[in-house]
């Protein structure tokens, strides 16, 4: 499994070179990801083809009255479905809507851009669609505002913690992938201009590659002459001299994922459903040995078990010696083991 840790230092810290390099592996991580998912690869790429390219110039050309009709809804939900989790609950819901009630909604969405909040509820008044559909809608639409809400591309932005499929968390997924589109555009040195699609696109791409085909990355160039394997791959390496492999190992950025269970309803209701994942991960806490009160009782009790075994043999003989010295030898024998589990728990 990809470690979204790596991912994340490729977000936060990748130039827009790199970042450039990254994206032209696009088609290769698709075909990956493709080959992996589904019994008939092809039909991923040409429905990817679609909504990348072909989508984005339909919407366009009707100009002001920019809309979707029914039959790209449905297209663009099954492309959502094949290139992440499938729930066959959301592909007959949205195909439920009239294809007026299509057309007259997302017309509505689109002249409400750029403001994301707004499109995304008129958006809602569709069956089916959800937080996550509704951001695939509006990449479509309009990239140059709107990521698609990839759980790849939310699990590699460490300030999330976790998945949650909802407006809020959406705006602030685009809050962070507009900072990094700020800076790669900063201090770009190519003809290139990023966008927000752009940007998840070369996050989701790093992290499908160094999943499933790492030793590709291993040929993109760092300033410093290093490869980005090295910096941002889950290699067994730990990402710099201060990370511990440990911290390399866990699942989805180091999050354990807790499992729940939602039922798909119809968007009229006010039940949310779930979107493309029902992992939400949780940051665990790692504990060290001198953070724990496991050192210190350990420490004590062995040092107290030593000196009990100690003067248990030293009264034995005392009292071959003498008897009536036997409670003085057992009381002063016995003390410095209680004065050794205050003193180491005084230093730590």
């Amino acid at each position: 499994m990809a470690s979204a840790k790596d991912t994340a230092t490729f977000f936060l810290q990748g130039t827009s070179t790199q970042f450039e390099q990254v994206l032209k592996l696009y088609p290769q991580a698709l075909r990956l990801k493709a080959e992996r998912k589904t019994k008939k690869p092809e039909e991923l790429i040409k429905l990817d083809n679609w909504y990348q390219n072909e989508l984005p110039k339909k919407i366009k050309s009707r100009g002001k009255d920019a809309h979707m009709i029914h039959e790209e809804l449905v297209q663009t939900m099954k492309w959502k479905q094949i290139r992440g989790k499938f729930y066959p609950q959301l592909s007959y819901l949205v195909k439920v809507n009239t294809p007026r009630a299509v057309m007259q909604e997302t017309k509505k969405a689109f002249r409400k851009l750029p403001n994301l909040e707004q499109a995304i509820t008129a958006l809602s008044n569709l069956k089916g669609v959800g937080t996550t559909m509704a951001s695939a809608l509006l990449a479509a639409a309009c990239p140059e505002s709107a990521p698609f809400m990839a759980d790849e591309c939310l699990m590699a932005i460490p300030e999330i913690e976790g998945i949650d499929y909802t407006t809020k968390e959406y705006l602030k997924f685009v809050n962070h992938i507009q900072t990094a589109v700020e800076r790669l555009n900063r201090t770009s040195d190519s003809k290139i201009s990023w966008s927000p699609h752009k940007v998840e696109l070369a996050i989701w791409t790093h992290y499908i590659v160094s999943e499933l085909k790492p030793e590709l990355l291993s040929s993109i160039s760092l300033e410093n002459g290093n490869s980005v394997s090295s910096v941002v791959l889950q290699n067994g390496d730990s990402l710099d001299n201060t990370t511990s492999d440990d911290s390399n190992q866990g699942p989805l950025n180091g999050k354990t994922a807790t499992t729940t269970t939602t039922t798909v309803l119809d968007e009229d209701t006010n039940t949310s459903y779930t979107e493309d994942s029902l992992d939400k991960p949780t940051t665990p806490i790692i504990m060290t040995n001198e953070e724990t009160n496991d050192s210190i009782v350990s420490d004590s009790t062995n040092d107290s078990s030593s000196n009990a075994a100690g003067a248990h043999a030293f009264n034995k003989r005392r009292l071959d010696e003498d008897e009536e010295e036997d409670d003085n030898s057992n009381s002063t024998d016995q003390q410095p083991s209680s004065k050794k589990v205050k003193a180491d728990i005084g230093d730590k």
